[in-house]
């Protein structure tokens, strides 16, 4: 049983109506759906996910919360699908979820009318996408681009390799970096043109995700693949932004259960006829885990709300980032050593917990680099 109240009706953040209902169908819906050993199951398999769960997620009209109405979706903001990617990080349900609704705002945001049109009704009825922005220089600022892109009459030829893309094996498409000149472009790039060789999956620390290699030499596009003019940047400023407040919500999530889980050992095992949650120093530790996870969880939701805006949203968007990272981090790394022996095996759950953390803190920036963005921001 869980040993917090109710995260919809956490004192001091003020949800809206909407929020408040998503966590509530949410924390049900990925509760049931995803079991810890249903987690481990997936583990060994290909995809890393249930496609019957993709499939629910899709009728319950989740994928379109992001997308106006206009182009078939219901027309929120991502400060909605917040509660539920939370929700998904604290029982470890993986799907294409958070790729897919990524890749739908950068339609949006950089997209022609007729790229819009066609696309962004195909994702809020559940067809799977994603991203395609890492290259093998590491660098966590999207703009900066080597893959390459060249425009010959009205064919676009692609060179170079993108890393770590997720969910590539389920997406219908692959929303791309790749230089044009000297210029940063976005390229929509239907993922049926990727011959299998061009696709290779990488060992990643977290089990429950699926990564994959793209290999671009060799592939044609038809020139119209190419996203707005001048719109990457821009673009790619806010999804860095959108991604990183996806990756606070999952963390925070995740946090909430680790310690939970952590507590609930305390509270059995016992050592030298007494229980090891009694002594105080696994007290303190334990509190300051959870301290953590309400400043955490406070920052996410003050993103949340001010996503979009200009200076402020930014700003609460890398705090909520950096917070989370750490109090995760923190949660997990504890978790496996109150656990003894055993938090250091595979058997151990915190393990999964702790790969989650490191997998999320690496993706869009870790929190130095957040806390490097905000002093050039705030002073």
């Amino acid at each position: 049983m869980s040993t917090f109240v109710n995260p919809a009706q956490t004192p001091g953040i003020g949800l809206s109506e909407e929020q408040a209902q998503l966590i509530d169908i949410a924390a049900g819906f990925c509760r049931d759906k995803s079991p810890v050993d249903e987690v481990r199951t997936l583990l060994e398999e290909d995809t890393g996910f249930n496609p019957d769960i993709w499939q629910e997620i899709a009728e319950l009209g989740w994928l379109g919360i992001g997308i106006p109405d206009t182009y078939g979706g219901i027309g929120l903001g991502l400060g909605e699908i917040v509660p539920i990617v939370e929700q998904m990080g604290r029982h470890l349900l993986t799907t294409p979820y958070v790729s897919t609704v990524l890749a739908a705002q950068a339609v949006l945001r950089g997209g022609t009318e007729a790229q819009k049109s066609e696309i962004l009704p195909k994702l809020a009825s559940g067809t799977a996408a994603t991203l395609g922005f890492c290259e093998d220089h590491g660098d966590w600022n999207l703009s900066h681009v080597t893959c390459k892109g060249s425009v010959t009459g009205d064919e676009l030829a692609l060179y170079g390799t993108k890393y770590l893309v997720s969910d590539v094996q389920e997406a219908a498409y692959m929303i791309a970096t790749v230089a044009v000149g000297d210029q940063a472009n976005l390229v929509i790039i239907p993922t049926d043109a990727l011959p299998p060789e061009a696709v290779r999956r990488e060992k990643i620390i977290d089990e429950t995700r699926r990564a994959f290699a793209i290999v671009l030499d060799g592939i044609t596009l038809p020139a119209d693949a190419l996203m707005e003019k001048g719109a990457a940047v821009d673009t790619l400023a806010h999804i860095e932004l959108a991604a990183s407040l996806l990756a606070a919500a999952e963390m925070c999530g995740g946090t909430y259960s680790v310690i939970d889980y952590t507590l609930d050992y305390l509270k059995t095992r016992k050592q030298f006829g007494k229980l090891i949650g009694g002594y105080q120093s696994l007290k303190h530790t334990m509190v300051d885990a959870h301290m953590g996870y309400e400043r955490a969880r406070a920052h996410l939701y003050s993103a949340a709300f001010l996503f979009g805006q200009q200076g402020e949203g930014e700003i609460a968007v890398r705090m909520a980032k950096a917070e989370a990272e750490e109090a995760f981090a923190f949660a997990a790394d504890r978790a496996i050593q109150f656990h003894g022996g055993y938090g250091f095996t595979y058997d151990c759950d915190a393990q999964l917990y702790r790969r989650r953390a490191i997998w999320n803190a690496a993706l869009y920036g870790d929190a130095r680099y957040h806390r490097r963005k905000l002093a050039d921001l705030m002073f």
